[in-house]
Formats: C-alpha cells, structure tokens, sequence
C-alpha cells in the first residue's frame, strides 16, 4: 500500500493537550476465587487495565480493573485463562456499558503509566502522540506497537436488524483517540474521541468462515455527516457484504495475527494465518490521504495529527444495547442474564495466546 510521509506545522500555544485530567476510576473486588491462574501469570500485563460488563461493587458503572489489581485479577465469565492458555475475553448483548458507548465490552486498555497512579488515566504521559504532534515529547510515547494473535470464538447470532452492518461483528484491536472537550473547545478538529483504527471479525449465520477487515474513522465532529468508517479488506469480505467467504475467509476458533505498528506518523499494519497470505496496509495517520495513497477530502485535513491515542484490545461487541435508526444498532438479541444469553448465543468471546506492546520499530523494507 501507498504511504504518504507529508506533516503539518501547528504552534504549540494552539494546541491544548491533556496534562491534568482527572482519572476515570472506580475500586471494586477482584472476582478470583481460588488458585487457578490468573491471565497475568501468563500475560504481561503491567501496561493495561480492563473493563468488564459487571458492577461488582454497585456503584452504578461497569467494573473498572487497575493495572495493579489486574495482576491478579479474573472473573469467570468474562476475563479468565482458559485450559489451554488463552486469554479470554466474553462480551455479552445486553450489560453495562461505559459512559460513553452503548456497546458492552471486555476489553483492556493500554496504560503508558503502567501502575504509577500519580499519572492521570488522560494525561499526556499515558497516552502517545504522533510524531507531528508540537508538543509529542510530553506524551508517554511517540507512536507505539501492539502484536496480538488471537481467535474468535463466538459472535451474536441474533439481530432484528441484520443487514446493519454492526450486526454478527466484534471489534478485536483499537486504536482510541482521547475524548477531550479542552482539544474540541479550541475549534482546531481534535479531542472528539475517534478511532482511527478498529479491527473487525463479522461472520454471518450459517457461513463456513467469517472476514477480518479494518476501519478507518474520518476525524470529524460527531454531528459531521462525513464522519463515517472508511474499510479496508483483510481476508473475506468487507462488513457490509453478506456473501459467503468461503476458503477466503477466517473461521471460528481459527487463529490470526495483527501486528500495529505506529512508526512517527505513519500506521503500518500487518495481518498474517496459517495458509493465507499476509495482509499489509500503511496510512499517515497525520494527514488525509487514505491506506491506498489517495486524498480524502471529506476527511480532516491532518488527521489524527494533534490527539492523543491509546491501544485497545479484546472483546468490543458490536451488538448495542440500544435499538435506534442507523448501522450501529442492529437490534441484536438478549436478556441481561448471562447464562440465558450464553445459550442463547446472545455474546461475543475473542481468545489470545499472544498480546504484546513494545516501542515503534521502523518498518522493514
């Protein structure tokens, strides 16, 4: 695929970053019981927090696991270590969700703090910044990498709306954009909180095989029409095509690999299994020209140049617990109980027996 190394310029007095954000937290109890090991023991898990669709100690808001208290943290349902290593993450239909999404999810986030509390969840140290950012060297890191090998298990099976393009997915690796009124106050085009990658797996009922591909979200306000999810095919097909994938597609259980590596200004992407080729692509997050060399001019003009970005890996369903008009909302089955819903095929479950974040590398040639 075409990069494109192109920057921009802007003052550092223009651009406001996160450096003293209260941090969202929450204590609640670990739900490990017994001696089993916990995805920690196997896991290098000291630069992540996770949260899970339960509210453990009532305070109204889904259960937000520290960094610390992961190391020995599992819950049976939702987070554990299965038999054979796996680090599984089990996303219900209907469950809490975070303040700001109508999505459930088991899902870890990555922390540049590691435990270090006294750092803010949005402050500019927990978070990295594209090399183009005027002020990248108060972030924890320019850029950042993230390799995962991973197999998903189980996806919804029951949507009112199936031909939603959101309906029978999960979304298996993020790259977030903070959130951040102080960015969208400035009326620079930052701080609105999207994603400039998601990795999806969507498989139909009754197919073989399901499809990987990514999506890539113009950074747009969210009352902007043109802000929308632009997708790049990996293996099958794209979301919105209800074929059979057939031998070109990913079955359940069937491992895959991503490697996202943010080098400077530039996401490279690598997707690889067993008997398929590999899968590259490459996009300076920092302007508009698009994974294929071309320049999208509905999106912003520098990208994601001047937010703040973060890892993102496990189960985020993309059965919303909301009906509503649009392609997010599926209208996907489900009780609110868990184990009616599990036989019921009302979940998500993604399993990995490899994640891993390290520094950028430059990309091999």
């Amino acid at each position: 695929m075409i990069k494109n190394t192109s920057t921009f310029k802007l003052t550092a007095l223009a651009v406001i970053t996160p450096l003293l954000f209260t941090a969202c937290s929450s204590t609640q109890s670990t739900n490990q019981q017994s001696d089993a090991p916990v995805p920690a023991t196997k896991f290098d898990l000291s630069h992540w927090k996770i949260n899970v669709p339960v509210d453990l100690n009532n305070d109204g808001k889904i259960d937000e696991i520290d960094v610390e208290e992961i190391q020995t943290y599992a819950h049976p349902d939702f987070f554990y270590l299965d038999e054979k290593g796996y680090m599984v993450f089990t996303s219900p239909n209907k469950a809490l969700t975070s303040a700001n999404s109508t999505n459930t999810r088991s899902e870890l986030r990555q922390m540049i703090r590691g435990s270090n509390t006294k750092i803010k969840t949005k402050h500019s140290k927990n978070n990295f910044a594209l090399a183009v950012h005027p002020l990248s060297d108060r972030f924890g890191s320019v850029g950042g990498k993230m390799e995962a090998t991973l197999k998903v298990d189980h996806v919804a099976l029951r949507a009112t709306d199936p031909d939603k393009k959101a309906a029978y997915s999960v979304v298996v690796g993020q790259i977030h954009a903070g959130k951040d009124q102080a960015l969208i106050d400035t009326k620079l085009g930052y701080g609105w909180g999207n994603e400039p990658l998601k990795i999806y797996y969507k498989k139909w009922p009754g197919h073989k095989t399901g499809s990987v591909f990514w999506n890539y979200e113009r950074n747009l306000a969210k009352t902007n029409p043109d802000r929308t999810d632009i997708t790049y095919p990996v293996w099958g097909n794209t979301w919105e095509n209800p074929n059979e994938p057939g031998g070109a597609g990913i079955a359940l259980g069937e491992e895959f690999s991503y490697t996202v590596n943010v080098y400077k200004n530039v996401m490279h992407l690598t997707f690889s299994a067993q008997g398929k080729e590999d899968v590259n692509y490459s996009i300076n997050l920092g302007n508009n020209v698009d994974a294929y060399g071309k320049v999208d001019e509905k999106d912003h003009p520098h990208g994601y140049a001047a937010d703040w970005h973060y890892f993102k890996a496990g189960a985020y369903n993309q059965c919303s617990t909301k009906s509503a008009k649009g392609i997010w909302y599926p209208g996907c089955l489900g009780t609110g109980d868990w184990s009616t819903d599990k036989q019921n095929g009302d979940y998500a479950q993604v399993s990995f027996s490899k994640l891993e974040l390290s520094p950028a590398t430059p990309p091999t040639k």
